[in-house]
């Protein structure tokens, strides 16, 4: 992905170092299923991050006493990145909300180290990037980068702007409503029900992602071997090759981010179709 020297977004808030408090997540305000507690840590997002104890990478969430992180050049270099990718997001959804006729509401992104309060409570660096719909930011642990490539084998720099796009999705679903329709069934209808809800959910997160690859790919922005990249990701974090890497089987019912097929086909989907219409995963035969 070309993205050295190109403007990065101002919506980037840099909170590594900061004490995340205490207290328990507010589910109701993530953007996840109920079922499976072995797959709270394993999935739990995007991706999810597995039972790890905390950042990895040299120089990752230390601190120098003063509440101000020492991070490696790495993480800079991602946080470089990440800015980049997350202007490029907001120019392609402004673009596509302005021809629909709707203002878009740019998310903040907030980095940060170990554990954080976010508006939907207290969140730790073992769940991985999230998005929050209280208060519509983005949460990353800058660290998570490193177990992409060197545990789930997604290598290459457009596997981490599939990461970011993925979530910023889910702020598309916000601004259409359609998050907010999807969490008012939760202790409504049945577990088994709401994880398919949440799969359906996660999977049109998928396909926005590769809306927003079409868009930067007609602007000249992405590179040679990308969109191999963002699909290998999806590829590596279905919910059945997680289950069967995790916890040795694999439970249908308990699914709520789709199997590595379905998150491959909807983000090709969404790469070759380009537009909001079109990904309608709730009526559809997923």
């Amino acid at each position: 992905m070309k993205w050295r020297g190109r403007q990065g977004s101002s919506n980037v808030n840099d909170r590594r170092g900061q004490s995340g408090g205490g207290g328990m997540p507010n589910f109701g305000g993530f953007k996840m299923g109920t079922g499976g507690m072995i797959l709270l840590l394993v999935l739990y997002l995007v991706f999810g991050r597995g039972l790890i104890g905390g950042p990895s990478g040299p120089g990752a969430g230390i601190q120098n006493g003063q509440g101000t992180p020492i991070t490696s050049e790495r993480e800079e270099e991602y946080k470089q990145f990440i800015s980049v990718v997350l202007k490029d997001t907001e120019d392609v959804w402004h673009e596509i909300f302005e021809e629909n006729g709707i203002e878009y509401e740019e998310p903040q992104l907030n980095l940060f180290t170990g554990s954080i309060n976010s508006g939907c409570g207290f969140a730790s660096e073992q769940m991985g990037p999230f998005y929050c719909s209280v208060d519509k930011d983005i949460y990353i642990d800058l660290s998570f980068f490193d177990q992409l490539k060197n545990e789930f084998g997604a290598k290459g720099d457009f596997a981490m702007a599939y990461v970011l796009a993925h979530e910023v999705g889910h702020h598309v679903q916000k601004q259409l409503g359609i998050l907010d329709k999807v969490h008012s069934l939760q202790g409504k209808v049945s577990e088994k029900e709401y994880n398919q809800y949440s799969v359906r959910l996660e999977l049109q997160a998928d396909y926005f992602a590769g809306v927003f690859a079409k868009h930067i790919q007609d602007r000249d922005i992405l590179e040679e071997g990308d969109f191999e990249e963002a699909i290998n990701a999806a590829s590596k974090i279905g919910d059945d090759t997680l289950q069967e890497k995790y916890q040795g089987r694999v439970v249908p019912d308990s699914f709520t981010h789709g199997t590595s097929e379905q998150r491959m086909e909807w983000f090709k989907k969404g790469f070759e179709k380009g537009t909001i219409q079109d990904g309608d995963t709730f009526s559809s035969d997923i």
